[in-house]
């Protein structure tokens, strides 16, 4: 079996001393950039792995945050865990990536695993179900949590998302504004705080235009592409169809244009169709996808750098920080629009 390759190693082959090569592989300022970067090059040739392990000892500290979301197969969480992950990475901090697909359970053994990590953080975005006392749990096991898109009442920590009543409100607004008056909602479930609010900034925003909500006009759902695509035909069967459509998602409103092409009416001209987080694909659909901007990077990137606050010590806040909303204008609402 070969010999593990230890700090002295590395300092016996540049002449240097077991506390230098200590803080240059822990990126120290203490050490000259040049001699840091000649460092981790002979650390490299020589194969040597950072012990994690013996390090988390001395320091009580395991450099891992855990990261748990629904299903990073959604481009708006995608957006989101890329600003993470440049935040953590200035820090130096590894993530532990979990998809729960709103099971709790899995959510549960996920959390359970990073506490017998000794992870230093947890970033999540609750399961449908997530009791406050589940969020709690971790908190009193000295595992800082961070919310992010979906909140839990009296859960007690911080939480960032965006301002989904006001940005779904700026989608049924603008519909209103080009003079339509039979609007439905697409997508979503009352079961989170992100469906919760969405629908109540479209029933206030119905009831700023003088409009009666109708039943029929809420077809809830999951929120992928699939399920605007099915709702396409159950919209259609609508008795006096509305002639507008505010989806959950961008995803749900991208299924729900192809339903309605497979059907043979077109988007924008026929059914005016908003959608919602503005995902890159929106700006580029056919034909382009009206929407309402989310904030995810910055919901991501602030999320992140509260954490590592907390871990520097900053007290634990017990809010939920909303980020304000934008309006994309484009064709699949109004066809006349320039693109």
């Amino acid at each position: 079996m070969a010999q593990k390759v230890k700090l002295s190693t590395i300092a016996d082959s540049l002449g240097l001393s077991t506390a230098t090569v200590s803080l240059a592989l822990r990126d120290s300022p203490l050490v000259a950039e040049v001699t840091r970067e000649r460092i981790k090059c002979a650390a490299r040739e020589l194969g040597y792995i950072y012990n994690r392990r013996a390090a988390s000892l001395r320091t009580s500290r395991s450099g891992i945050v855990g990261v748990c979301v629904h299903d990073i197969m959604n481009p708006f969480f995608g957006e989101i865990l890329k600003s993470v992950e440049n935040e953590l990475d200035r820090q130096r901090q590894t993530f532990i990536l979990c998809n729960h697909h709103d099971d709790l359970a899995k959510q549960r053994s996920f959390v359970d695993t990073l506490l017998q990590l000794g992870a230093d953080g947890l970033i999540l975005s609750p399961a449908i179900g997530t009791p406050a006392s589940d969020i709690r749990l971790p908190e009193e096991n000295d595992l800082p949590v961070t919310l992010i898109a979906r909140t839990v009442e009296g859960s007690g920590v911080l939480g960032f998302r965006g301002d989904d009543s006001y940005g779904m409100g700026l989608a049924v607004d603008h519909l209103v504004a080009l003079g339509h008056r039979r609007i439905a909602m697409i997508g979503g479930t009352a079961l989170t705080s992100t469906g919760r609010d969405r629908e109540a900034g479209y029933l206030a925003a119905l009831e700023r235009a003088g409009i009666e909500f109708r039943p029929e006009w809420r077809i809830e759902g999951p929120r992928n592409r699939h399920s605007g695509f099915d709702a396409a035909a159950t919209f259609l069967q609508i008795e006096n169809r509305p002639t507008a459509a505010a989806c959950f998602s961008d995803l749900v409103a991208l299924g729900f244009m192809y339903g309605l092409s497979r059907a043979g009416l077109r988007p924008g001209v026929d059914i005016a169709v908003t959608g919602y987080d503005d995902i890159d694909e929106a700006a580029i659909a056919t034909p382009p996808l009206c929407t309402v901007s989310n904030g995810q990077s910055e919901v991501g990137r602030r999320a992140a750098e509260a954490l590592l606050a907390r871990l520097a010590g900053q007290p634990a806040a017990d809010e939920t920080i909303l980020i304000t909303p934008e309006l994309r204008v484009r064709q699949s609402s109004d066809f006349s629009w320039p693109d």
